[in-house]
């Protein structure tokens, strides 16, 4: 996810200030010079784009681009309709009663899928802000599906901060969704409505969808690739080292070789009947080969694992390093040692974070909660460990949230990371019948809750 566009969120201002300037700009213009100051640097850049494409707000309006049989082949064959489960999990489903919608749009700024409150839709349908509309900013200006999507950034327009006269009623939040293999721009994700579409929470929780939808994507890809693998060698009649193909009830948890990511500081590899444990780069490059078995590129693999991109040159001398490491713990089995041009593993190997997801995927919460001891790697900066431990966290909390029967919730609620989450402590108490014994603790933890945020 792209971190360079903090000027497109809202900075900490009264909110009057920002929609005043707005409104003044919009009146100034076209009447000299000064008005763009009267906007913050990020819109003030987008109306300026906008206005090479339209010189008149009132004209600037969306244009509906697909029918429906041709947007039905389309959205069916973009690679977000992979994680829409996900984008619908952790933001369509708690949002369908709050007065807001959330969007999901392709890279070229065409909307594909529209959800969210039933009386704000069929509002917004009145200005074409529905499924095969293009809303980029060079047909309706600057909006925020447009703008994140013209920029790569995170962006919040506040009312009459959109270009389009059409759009001053509403406000909107939108992240764009990157490849995790290639970092291009997939598409957008944006949640539209009132005021409450563009506050700090509102965009801490897009952002944490998008992070989620991107990991999501990355395992389905890591998936795919080991079945393709093992496809492959059925094919030929080798013998097949384990099978992978995923199988209709949970999958068991017995691999020999594993690479576990959860609830730890430093990765632990299981390899031969041994543990090791590997140091904190060695554990991020070792990770990320096996969630991406197809291999990559000195470049890809830098960019990855490590926050600022990282240098091919510095990615291959801690590969030769952790390939001297991967000989010397082989202890006389056939050493998984990663191979060059591209980086890749010599075979699959089981990350436990996956199979959590799997886990959750097949609803079997109490195996996933059994398996989960905390976030990925915590300490970890690494971009695709980063990608991974947002998703496993969140697609978690949602299944406790909406799925999960008291006793799993209560076990979920001991976890570090529900310590402090007030709406799942209050969940559990609704849940647990009134006369149980189990809702003193709970009470006591709410109080406590109270008490640490006054």
């Amino acid at each position: 996810m792209a971190q360079n566009g903090q000027s497109g969120v809202l900075p900490r201002v009264p909110a009057e200030a920002l929609l005043h300037n707005a409104v003044r700009a919009h009146e100034a213009l076209g009447a000299g010079s000064g008005w763009l100051e009267r906007l913050r640097p990020s819109i003030r850049e987008s109306w300026q784009r906008s206005l090479q494409h339209h010189s008149d707000p009132d004209v600037s309006r969306p244009e509906l681009v697909f029918d429906d049989a041709a947007l039905d082949r389309y959205r069916a064959a973009h690679p977000l309709a992979a994680v829409m489960p996900v984008i619908r999990r952790l933001l369509v489903e708690p949002g369908e009663d709050s007065g807001l919608l959330v969007a999901v749009g392709d890279e070229l700024g065409r909307l594909l899928w529209v959800d969210g409150d039933a009386v704000l839709r069929r509002r917004a349908e009145g200005m074409l802000f529905l499924p095969g509309a293009d809303w980029s900013e060079r047909t309706v200006g600057t909006s925020a599906p447009g703008t994140a999507l013209a920029t790569g950034s995170d962006v919040q327009i506040a009312g009459p901060e959109h270009f389009s006269r059409l759009v001053h009623s509403w406000s909107c939040t939108a992240v764009p969704v990157h490849d995790p293999d290639t970092g291009s721009v997939l598409g957008v994700v944006d949640v539209t409505g009132g005021p409450e579409a563009v506050a700090p929470h509102t965009l801490a929780l897009v952002r944490a969808a998008v992070a989620a939808a991107e990991a999501r994507l990355q395992v389905q890809r890591l998936q795919a690739r080991r079945d393709t693998r093992n496809g492959s060698f059925a094919a030929s009649g080798a013998p097949l080292r384990r099978r992978t193909r995923r199988p209709a009830s949970p999958p068991a948890s017995d691999f020999t070789e594993s690479l576990e990511l959860l609830g730890r500081d430093r990765a632990v590899l299981r390899i031969g009947g041994r543990s090791v444990e590997l140091s904190s780069r060695h554990g991020e490059l070792l990770a990320v080969l096996a969630l991406h078995p197809g291999g990559l590129t000195a470049e890809e693999l830098a960019s990855l694992a490590y926050p600022d991109g990282g240098q091919a040159g510095t990615v291959r001398a801690e590969m030769l390093r952790l390939r001297n490491l991967m000989e010397a713990v082989a202890a006389g089995t056939e050493p998984l040692v990663p191979r060059s041009r591209p980086y890749r593993l010599a075979r699959p190997l089981e990350v436990d974070a996956a199979q959590v997801l799997r886990f959750l995927e097949h609803g079997a919460y109490r195996l996933a909660l059994r398996r989960y001891g905390g976030p990925v790697l915590p300490r970890s900066e690494a971009p695709a460990l980063i990608r991974l431990r947002t998703e496993v966290s969140a697609v978690l909390r949602q299944a406790m949230l909406s799925d999960a029967g008291a006793d799993t919730l209560l076990q979920y609620l001991h976890l570090p990371e529900a310590e402090h989450d007030a709406e799942a402590w209050q969940l559990a108490l609704r849940v647990l019948p009134p006369r149980s014994p189990r809702r003193a603790a709970v009470v006591a933890a709410l109080e406590r809750i109270e008490r640490d945020l006054a």
